[in-house]
């Protein structure tokens, strides 16, 4: 093990929101929105220390074993390679303090509308009872608007997107990648799913609108 690489002994909290993700993991797998070894799933142990899905794993057989720790700037705590977008959890941990856990899946609804409205670079919900379910929402009449950003293969061009976006005063409460998918955040592992799926029910409701005549 590299001498930059600090070692942890696992402890009950650590098995505890281990054992959250992988049952997270596997409910989103049964759904089809981990495709092949996609996705990723990340949640807060400590103020310093994140547990995050090892990169390679197939997200509907996860176990604990299958989760490792990192600090905030996404550098791994043990000898395990953290997800290819660790640092985008990790960016997310760093600029909301509020954030407990990050999901994020490859639904084909996701994948579709992200890559209907990249040129747009956003999607507003609007009219939704269901916006309710994202934290600091309290009402079918507030519109809850998504951007969307282009797709990277370098983490920090997606991150500079991320951070002009909140420079701009914009709410963030999720985020599309373009031919991506979605990444949604809560103060725990269940909130995290809350927003989950209420989003991608919304954006499915954004296609089978698009189908009616107008």
């Amino acid at each position: 093990m590299s001498a930059s690489l600090a070692t942890h002994e696992p402890s009950a909290a650590f098995e505890q929101l281990a054992q959250q993700l992988c049952s997270a993991a596997a409910h989103l797998a049964q759904r089809g929105w981990t495709p092949t070894t996609s996705s990723n799933f990340s949640a807060r142990l400590d103020a310093q220390r994140i547990a995050i899905t090892i990169s390679g794993r197939d997200k509907g057989r996860l176990t604990p074993a299958d989760i490792m720790l990192m600090d905030e700037q996404a550098r791994a705590l043990d000898a395990q390679r953290p997800s290819a977008e660790a640092h985008l959890h990790a960016q997310l941990y760093r600029v909301l303090p509020h954030a407990g856990a990050v999901l994020h899946t490859h639904s084909l609804t996701q994948t579709v509308i992200s890559l209907h409205y990249a040129s747009a670079g956003q999607i507003r919900l609007r009219g939704y009872e269901l916006v309710k379910a994202i934290e600091g929402l309290h009402s079918h009449e507030q519109d809850l608007l998504l951007p969307v950003f282009p797709n990277s293969q370098d983490m920090t061009a997606i991150e500079h997107r991320v951070d002009a976006w909140r420079a701009q005063g914009q709410p963030l409460h999720a985020y599309l990648i373009a031919g991506h998918g979605l990444y949604a955040w809560g103060r725990d592992v269940a909130a995290a799913m809350r927003h989950l799926e209420a989003i991608d029910f919304m954006l499915a409701c954004e296609l089978e609108l698009r189908k009616l005549p107008t």
